[in-house]
């Protein structure tokens, strides 16, 4: 019996240390060994982590359709490598392109396929995975009874810790054959940020709406080169096209986790929550005293945020 957790790209994602105690964790409640799938140049940097999370293989998976982030190439050589190892649980850290490729590859095996999950529970002939659902206004429990599963894991929620006992992994290269796979699809244009990454950011401030204009979105900015953080934003004014969408906060944007996130002119839909509820602290600042954004807020102003935030940038400056 094995579990697998899925990773590729050119480095070692955000979550992907969270992802492997859990993955850890559930392997061992069942008794099964933990494979490590590494697919790209991420191979480089997984050795040491493979060791520090007690990962029994760390197979390696190597080939220059790999190079660059091709799905349907990705797809099949995740295909191919679970048809070599036949595992029983197959899991994603839960990332925009984990969306994309988990579902594909639990059709490819005919496979039942669980999103947005972040515990598990073994029982008699299955396991019980909890996830969030309706944009994480509530949990539900899903019974899997399939011999195989496939489960792509939220880890806001989830504190990475070591193996008490870390040991090398073995190590082997699997060998794919990807001749055939041609890319139905071919992205001209997309979204390129540069320099730190959001999810990475200690200290996030994001707009929204309430700001009233693109033009006073500035001061989010502002607010956010004064506090040497970085600035966001909701979809909502993504899709006004305030903001390049490589930039957005929540459920189909970035999944962040900062010290500190401060939100200007944001309701709290669900969809945003998502992606900044992991925050050790939330500041909120809403005219609206009954936002949905103050159920989540440790300390909120409510008042006009075009009032505060210049306020707010004098005393950061200060």
């Amino acid at each position: 019996m094995s579990i697998v957790l899925c990773t590729w790209g050119s480095f070692i994602e955000g979550g992907t240390e969270e992802a492997l105690t859990l993955a850890r964790k559930l392997a061992a409640s069942v008794g099964a060994e933990l494979h490590w799938a590494v697919l790209g140049a991420a191979a480089t940097e997984a050795p040491a982590l493979a060791e520090r999370h007690g990962v029994t293989s760390l197979d390696v998976i190597d080939d220059p359709k790999l190079a660059d982030f091709q799905p349907d190439a990705l797809v099949e050589a995740l295909v191919q490598y679970c048809g070599q190892l036949k595992p029983t649980t197959i899991l994603f850290n839960q990332t925009v392109a984990a969306r994309l490729i988990a579902p594909r590859v639990a059709g490819r095996l005919g496979a039942a396929v669980v999103m947005n999950a972040f515990a598990f529970a073994a029982h008699e002939g299955g396991l019980d995975v909890t996830a969030t659902a309706f944009g994480g206004d509530t949990h539900v429990v899903y019974r899997l009874t399939a011999p195989l599963s496939v489960v792509s894991i939220v880890t806001t929620t989830v504190v990475a810790e070591p193996a008490a006992q870390a040991a090398p992994p073995a190590r082997r290269a699997v060998a794919v054959d990807l001749s055939g796979v041609t890319e139905r699809f071919r992205v001209v244009s997309s979204p390129k940020a540069e320099g730190p990454r959001l999810e990475d950011a200690q200290i996030i401030v994001s707009g929204g709406r309430g700001l009233g204009s693109a033009q006073n979105y500035d001061l989010v900015k502002q607010l956010a080169d004064a506090l040497g953080g970085m600035w966001g934003g909701s979809r909502a004014i993504v899709d006004d096209g305030w903001i390049d969408s490589s930039r957005q906060v929540g459920l189909t944007g970035k999944i962040t986790r900062p010290g500190l996130y401060l939100a200007a002119g944001i309701s709290g839909a669900s969809q945003h929550m998502a992606g900044c509820s992991a925050a050790k602290t939330i500041v909120a600042i809403n005219k609206d005293k009954d936002a949905s954004i103050y159920r989540y807020a440790r300390y909120g102003i409510v008042a006009d945020c075009l009032e505060v935030l210049p306020e707010l940038i004098k005393a950061a400056r200060a």
